[in-house]
């Protein structure tokens, strides 16, 4: 999944000007918290993440999106 965000990345001089063109697709939103959220519940299971996975909606709906 994070590869597909990593392909479609481009170099900031390159998308500095499109940048406010185009939104910020939830994939590719608050990446700190989505990669330890994911590691989380692969290694211990959703219902042992919680707090991960409340973190990583906090910082979805810092950026605008409504979760």
């Amino acid at each position: 999944m994070s590869a597909v965000c990593a392909a479609s990345a481009e170099p900031p001089a390159v998308t500095e000007g499109s940048e406010q063109k185009k939104p910020l697709k939830p994939c590719c939103a608050c990446p700190e918290t989505k990669k330890v959220r994911d590691a989380c519940i692969i290694e211990k299971g959703e219902e042992n993440c919680t707090a991960l996975i409340e973190a990583h909606k906090e910082c979805m709906r810092a950026l605008g999106f409504k979760i």
